[in-house]
């Protein structure tokens, strides 16, 4: 199942929202490249995401539901055509006029947030220690 697209434009409509025809061009083209993009990121984690996709239907489900959830971000900011709908923060001043502005998906447009990653399994807490003195400690 190596190289699987986890989700399709059906998906997308059933589960988000529907689209246009542009979009769904968009989305045609985006859908393999979102499933690589958390395939990569799976086996950074030490995780074989398209064995767990084909062995278990829950985690094949909530696959989907997230590559589906990151392409319509990224089709929602290549949309946006003014500036005042893709901006997160904006804060004015008056007199000696200052202004500052936070996009929201400045300069990346397929992405994943940390806890979508965190439903897959992906991002977990970590324990251990670090000896500074000198003496081996062992982890459970």
């Amino acid at each position: 199942m190596a190289g699987a697209v986890y989700a399709t434009i059906e998906d997308i409509q059933t589960l988000i929202r529907d689209l246009t025809a542009a979009e769904q061009q968009k989305a045609l083209n985006l859908l393999p490249i979102a499933s690589s993009k958390l395939r990569l990121t799976a086996s950074k984690y030490g995780t074989d995401l398209d064995a767990l996709v084909e062995t278990e239907p829950d985690y094949a489900n909530t696959t989907r539901e997230i590559v589906c959830k990151a392409v319509v971000r990224a089709l929602d900011a290549s949309s946006q055509s003014s500036t005042a709908s893709v901006v997160s923060q904006e804060s004015q001043s008056a007199l000696g006029y200052t202004a500052s502005m936070t996009y929201l998906n400045a300069g990346q447009s397929l992405y994943y947030l940390k806890n979508e990653l965190r439903e897959l399994g992906l991002r977990r807490q970590k324990y251990g220690a670090l000896d500074i003195y000198g003496i081996e400690v062992e982890e459970p």
